[in-house]
């Protein structure tokens, strides 16, 4: 049985995407979230999802770190992008974080199938018009550099990483992840040097540049 993740917060576009699920898939069921704290308690409570469909700009999520904290705290769950914002860079960038394909919200429901069967079988997609396109372009040696170093933070510390961009305080990341004070700072360590940071004010600057320059609704 095939388990998708439709991450929308617009309740009509995830109904869209569920019928292109259904369509595309047999035995297959769908989770549905509206914002990235939906798509983590999904995630934690169904650890046998195949396929995330994430939309990049929900609440909780600007830009690449909806993309990013996926990658960093579930691995091994396939992500497919979706966005009505289609420009080249933006999907080069996100492929370069570890997207394995991109659907724009502009795609027909025979191609939204055919992106998820081909995700499913362990393929990236991208539509053909597109992939031109996006080819073209050479991978940004800063993303490649930027998704290396956030794998090789633990979910934990990818955890701890998300609430100090935040602006959280250890006892407060220690509060909100019912751990002990002395963790927080053992996991900040780990982290400034996986990352090749030295303090939280670098680290910041690092999340920060999973940002889109692009301000348009994504």
């Amino acid at each position: 049985m095939t388990r998708l993740l439709i991450a929308d917060d617009h309740p009509l576009f995830r109904a869209a995407l569920r019928q292109a699920a259904n369509e595309s898939v047999d035995d297959c069921v769908v989770s549905e979230a509206a914002d990235l704290a939906g798509v983590l308690d999904v995630l934690a409570s169904d650890p046998d999802i195949d396929l995330v469909l994430l939309d990049l700009h929900m609440p909780g999520s600007q830009g690449l770190s909806g993309l990013a904290t996926l990658r960093g705290q579930h691995p091994g769950v396939a992500v497919l992008v979706v966005s009505a914002h289609d420009e080249p860079r933006t999907v080069r960038r996100a492929l370069d974080h570890g997207a394995a394909g991109f659907i724009p919200k502009s795609a027909s429901p025979h191609e939204i199938a055919e992106a998820i069967r081909h995700v499913l079988d362990c393929g990236n997609w991208l539509p053909p018009g597109l992939a031109q396109r996006v080819a073209a372009l050479p991978a940004d040696p800063v993303d490649i550099d930027l998704a290396a170093r956030l794998a090789r933070l633990t979910e934990q510390q990818y955890r701890v990483l998300a609430l100090l961009g935040e602006g959280l305080l250890n006892k407060q990341i220690a509060d909100r992840l019912t751990i002990q004070e002395r963790t927080v700072k053992a996991h900040v360590t780990a982290i400034f040097e996986k990352l090749g940071v030295r303090n939280r004010t670098q680290a910041g600057v690092l999340l920060r540049s999973l940002d889109l320059a692009d301000s348009v609704r994504l």
